[in-house]
């Protein structure tokens, strides 16, 4: 289980960064002014410098992705419920995801910023995790009928 989590940290990391990386890019090409928009001007007023602000970015996407891809083996506990497992994987997430958001400012840093990231947040979560289950629930399906055939 340790192994299985520090690989999928791992390999997750450098997802989160190159997520991140084409954000910027999406970001950039939306704003569309001819300039590259690694960072919101805000990191950079408090890192010192853009580039100090990309590379504290660049981490927290590191650790972004890691966090998130390793959570990911909450799902192997068989022994846990599917509520437990939602629970613990959701707390997880947004536990770590928040404070990384606020930081870089990827978030406004007022009440109702953090509700709306939340909200945001939540109806992703929701959404993915229905087609997870259905996925899921469709491939036990499959598996049940070859193993009635098999009988």
């Amino acid at each position: 289980m340790k192994r299985n989590l520090f690989t999928r940290c791992l390999i997750g990391a450098p997802i989160g960064l190159s997520i991140s990386y084409i954000i910027t890019i999406i970001i950039s090409v939306i704003l569309d002014d001819g300039n590259f928009h690694p960072i919101v001007p805000q990191l950079a007023n408090i890192c010192g410098s853009e580039i100090n602000a990309v590379a504290v970015q660049a981490v927290c996407s590191l650790l972004y992705g890691g966090v998130i891809a390793g959570a990911s083996v909450i799902w192997e506990k068989d022994n846990w419920s599917i509520l437990r497992q939602t629970l613990t994987h959701c707390i997880i997430i947004s536990v770590t995801i928040l404070p990384i958001a606020y930081l870089m400012h990827w978030m406004n840093h007022s009440v109702w910023g953090i509700l709306s990231y939340f909200g945001i947040f939540f109806v992703i979560y929701f959404i993915i995790w229905i087609f997870q289950y259905y996925a899921i629930k469709k491939r036990i399906k499959a598996f049940n009928k070859r193993v009635q055939e098999d009988i």
